[in-house]
């Protein structure tokens, strides 16, 4: 006899919903999905870990009491035909997590190592000139324009040279 594991059908159709995989294919896949939505049935144990995996869910969001509001946690200019995105994938929110996990690493280890933050950070405003920006940026880091663009000129002809040789 298999375990079954009370989940409410919410959650579920919450998590299928924000997999953003096609009902039917996830239905292909899980015979007894639409009973579980319903509450007419609960998933075993094996089958709510393969759901988890399926619809890319944490396998303890499943126990909560009502579904997660998720945002994404960075300012968010996603469009589509002018229109927000209203849900942000799991993939996305996962890439996200990941990148400001080894920002913080990385500033942990530069202040270890005795760097010392860079004057411009933090010192743009949203309604300041992007070029104007860029360009303060640009000489905080002595960064040239010209030298990078000689230099981008300088690999191309290399690969092509590269490539000629073949």
């Amino acid at each position: 006899m298999s375990l079954r594991i009370a989940v409410k059908p919410e959650l579920l159709r919450w998590a299928c919903e924000r997999s953003g995989r096609d009902l039917d294919a996830l239905t292909e896949r899980f015979d007894k999905l639409p009973l579980w939505l319903s509450g007419q049935a609960q998933p075993t144990l094996k089958q709510l870990e393969e759901l988890a995996k399926a619809t890319y869910t944490p396998f303890g969001y499943f126990f909560l009491a009502a579904p997660l509001e998720e945002r994404v946690p960075i300012p968010d200019f996603r469009t589509m035909a002018g229109k927000g995105s209203s849900r942000p994938s799991p993939n996305l929110l996962e890439m996200i997590y990941i990148c400001q996990q080894r920002q913080d690493w990385y500033r942990d280890f530069a202040r270890s190592m005795g760097d010392r933050a860079l004057p411009f950070v933090g010192s743009a405003k949203l309604g300041d000139d992007v070029v104007d920006t860029a360009r303060k940026i640009r000489d905080a880091l002595s960064f040239s324009l010209e030298t990078h663009l000689e230099g981008a000129h300088v690999v191309r002809c290399a690969a092509q040279l590269h490539r000629m040789r073949r």
